[in-house]
């Protein structure tokens, strides 16, 4: 029901998106932004939050527990995820987290990283990891839904899906798709046509952008770029300052009943290792890995 109430409001709303530009953080850090707070005033919710600062819905709910997306009250204090550890990737092209659901991109000039929020697949049509790059770009694509698509639509919806969705309004992929070269090439970095899912697990694997954000990117990725699909739920940092910093997001629900389970976030050798370290203080990190608000949180002692 929530997610249907959910789809209902987004649809009123107009695309207002603006980039997220970070200058990149000195040798040895990861750490970029400032978390910024918003007052909500009447009228406001979730997604024209969201949209104002061009950040994710479910990142917005993840950083604010307890804080109605719907009807927030007036007066209350929202916490903007404007503050971010780098995924541990080399710094080049186009980076994609499919915990964060956002897309980093880094120019060749080596001096910013600009972020926007994504869409990704839904359960049961997960967007996969890939280290792969861009095989092409298509201005006013063409939609040539897959077989197992069209089945979908006909017994989910009873759509009948065209073989062919001609490039114009009705054209889910938007104005602007990067095909990947990644199987088949089935996979695409795409816009949209619908004030709808940026932020949020609902295409059938592909990553959905706001409408100016593929303009702009598709304007400055070039064909042969890197692009990295990874699943970072934890990230780390020891800063040059000495700070030991976490930032720890849900992992990605594989079934429907498993959305509604509260996660373990799974532990590799290196983040143990990391606060295993005699300057961590390992209550913080505790409650870190239990809140998983997605938020940057210096764990030093």
């Amino acid at each position: 029901m929530m997610r249907v109430m959910l789809w209902f409001i987004v649809s009123l709303i107009p695309s207002i998106a603006s980039a997220n530009v970070y200058p990149l953080p000195d040798k040895g850090s990861r750490l970029i932004g400032e978390i910024k707070e918003h007052i909500v005033v009447q009228g406001d919710f979730f997604q024209t939050i969201a949209k104002q600062y061009n950040i994710g819905i479910l990142e917005l709910m993840e950083t604010n527990p307890g804080v109605d997306p719907f009807l927030p009250t007036v007066g209350t204090r929202i916490v903007i995820p404007t503050q971010m550890l780098l995924p541990d990737v080399p710094r080049t092209g186009i980076v994609i987290n499919l915990p964060e659901l956002r897309l980093y991109y880094f120019p060749e000039n080596g001096k910013e990283v600009h972020v926007f929020p994504v869409g990704i697949g839904r359960i049961g049509r997960e967007t996969p990891e890939m280290v792969t790059k861009i095989k092409s770009r298509i201005p006013n694509p063409n939609w040539t839904p897959p077989a197992s698509i069209r089945k979908d639509h006909l017994e989910e919806r009873s759509e009948v899906l065209p073989r062919v969705v001609p490039a114009g309004p009705d054209n889910p992929l938007g104005k602007y798709a990067m095909q990947l070269s990644y199987g088949d090439g089935s996979y695409l970095i795409h816009g949209t046509n619908k004030d709808f899912g940026i932020g949020m697990r609902v295409s059938s694997g592909c990553i959905r952008l706001n409408p100016d954000d593929i303009e702009w990117l598709f304007n400055q990725a070039k064909y042969g770029d890197a692009v990295r699909v990874i699943n970072q739920t934890v990230k780390i940092s020891s800063e040059p300052n000495g700070a030991q910093i976490i930032e720890v997001h849900s992992a990605l629900s594989k079934s429907e009943s498993d959305a509604s389970r509260e996660k373990v976030v799974s532990l590799n050798a290196a983040i143990v290792k990391f606060i295993s370290q005699g300057n961590v203080d390992n209550f913080k990190a505790n409650d870190a890995l239990l809140a998983q608000d997605g938020i940057p949180v210096n764990i030093s002692l």
